[in-house]
């Protein structure tokens, strides 16, 4: 299935929206939190925006045709019970608020146990919360 959707990938990373071109500038190089991100990475069928495999997290950007979308709600189910944790963000957000974002996200890894391996991927303690 990847093989199939390799190209797919190939075109979305050369045609990044802005939003993605802001998130990427801020996760590539190993820039946050010191992790690898990938983007447009093929995955259970479909092609995730970005992907820290070592954490297990992934980031969706949605624009406002997503909202209330049942297939996005399918789509992190799978995801999710392949597991991976999935964090999705408005665009918008994105676009007006990138440091916001990037806290909830940096929060969100926080709360990973990156040494369980992916499938048996856990939690922190509550008081261990940003």
């Amino acid at each position: 299935m990847s093989l199939i959707l390799t190209p797919l990938a190939q075109n979305l990373r050369t045609n990044q929206t802005e939003a993605e071109k802001i998130v990427w500038s801020r996760l590539r190089n190993r820039q946050f939190m010191n992790l690898k991100f990938k983007r447009q990475v093929p995955i259970e069928g479909y092609v995730v925006d970005f992907l820290c495999q070592e954490r297990g997290i992934i980031v969706e950007l949605d624009g406002g045709q997503h909202e209330g979308s049942e297939a996005d709600q399918m789509r992190t189910e799978i995801l999710e019970s392949s597991g991976f944790l999935v964090k999705r963000y408005w665009n918008n957000d994105v676009m007006k608020n990138i440091d916001g974002v990037l806290v909830d996200l940096q929060c969100a890894l926080n709360t990973l146990t990156p040494t369980l391996s992916q499938g048996e991927r856990g939690y922190k303690d509550e008081e261990d919360e940003c």
